[in-house]
């Protein structure tokens, strides 16, 4: 993983506005129907080039796939393992602090935003067996077309996102839920094991995290060990990765909404440097955590490691004006090194598969031209 050495690199967080016709043929294969696998291995193939192309374009250092395949950040977890079956959605079991504190504003937005917007309904998982990784088929054709996107607009620098153990389903088979959680970093290691071994740096998500901390049912220091227990199992799914060639990511899971009972990023800061990663990147673009900079005062960033600040958000479609970026890059460089800072978005764009992002789709990449100019503005202010 590349450091900031000469100028502060640029990245983002993952998923991307999808092409709409990848979409159309994406949303028949999720409902079960028959659709022509090879015009939909092309437009696979194409619209992963296409994203990597508008990556470059506009001037992002690392690059992804842009989530193309995926029917969501986690969901798509759900047809790479074996153990599990489809139970009733019980309805939205976390935020309820936030929700009933705006309950007419969030019935709406999960309606038509996260898993309301998607182009298919999520069914919960629960475990009733023993879990096992059988996601190597579409692993391979989501590394093949990234490395072919790679290849040829010469990428220096390439990640997958993965899901944490933390997101995925309920258990009723494993004895506890640490047993459960372990079971899933086995299986899971497998395809973190083969983005590695493909060359890509591996960013596993974990927007779940937070919602230990928000977990009223749980006194203080029951949701610290339970996030300690969480955190054990994503080390353990990493055993033998090279702690350099992994970036974690939290974020707080709601998109565009209040957000005013969210844990601070303070509040969970040594469970997140806990993880055997080489960067971590986290929301700093957004009003309700842009002040945390600050605790990047007393608290110290592990030697060899680097921060991966959110300096646009997905959290607004207003178009951050790149000097206001340099200046949220270099509080960041001032407090941790130059060196150890990558300029990122807060969260990806298109966690759910949509047709109508929050963000739309030609301000996703007026925001991440003003991100790439911002680095540019920043670079000469810190290596004058």
């Amino acid at each position: 993983m590349r450091h900031s050495t000469d100028r502060i690199l640029t990245t983002h967080v993952g998923s991307l506005p999808r092409p709409h016709d990848l979409l159309d043929i994406l949303k028949q294969r999720l409902a079960g129907e028959a659709v022509d696998e090879t015009l939909f291995s092309d437009k696979l193939r194409q619209s992963v080039e296409q994203m990597v192309g508008k990556q470059v374009e506009v001037g992002l250092d690392i690059v992804a796939d842009g989530e193309m395949s995926k029917p969501g950040h986690a969901v798509y977890i759900n047809d790479r393992l074996e153990g599990f079956e489809t139970r009733p959605d019980p309805g939205m079991q976390v935020y309820e602090e936030e929700r009933e504190a705006f309950p007419e504003y969030y019935e709406e937005y999960f309606k038509r935003a996260m898993l309301g917007g998607a182009i298919a309904p999520s069914a919960p998982l629960c475990c009733v067996g023993p879990i096992r990784y059988v996601g190597h088929e579409a692993l391979k054709t989501d590394l093949e077309n990234l490395q072919l996107a790679v290849d040829k607009f010469g990428c220096e620098e390439a990640f997958m996102p993965v899901a944490a153990v933390t997101g995925v389903g309920s258990n009723e088979y494993y004895p506890t839920e640490e047993a459960y959680a372990f079971a899933l970093g086995e299986a899971l290691a497998e395809e973190y094991n083969g983005i590695i071994d493909a060359g890509f740096l591996l960013q596993v998500d974990d927007p779940f995290l937070p919602n230990v901390y928000m977990d009223k049912s749980l006194d203080e220091k029951a949701r610290i060990a339970k996030a300690a227990m969480y955190v054990d199992a994503i080390n353990h799914s990493l055993k033998g990765i090279p702690e350099e060639k992994v970036r974690f990511h939290t974020c707080y899971g709601i998109n565009q909404g209040p957000r005013i009972y969210e844990p601070d990023l303070p509040d969970m800061i040594d469970q997140v440097l806990r993880v055997n990663a080489g960067a971590y990147s986290f929301e700093a673009g957004n009003p309700r955590h842009e002040h945390e900079y600050h605790m990047w005062e007393h608290v110290k960033l592990p030697d060899g490691k680097l921060v991966i600040p959110g300096v646009i958000t997905h959290a607004s479609s207003v178009v951050e004006h790149p000097e206001y970026i340099a200046e949220r890059i270099v509080r960041f460089a001032e407090r941790v090194g130059r060196e150890n800072v990558i300029a990122s978005a807060d969260c990806g764009f298109s966690s759910q598969a949509m047709y109508k992002t929050e963000v739309e789709n030609r301000v996703v990449w007026a925001k991440f031209k003003a991100l790439c100019e911002g680095a540019k503005i920043a670079s000469d202010k810190l290596w004058q």
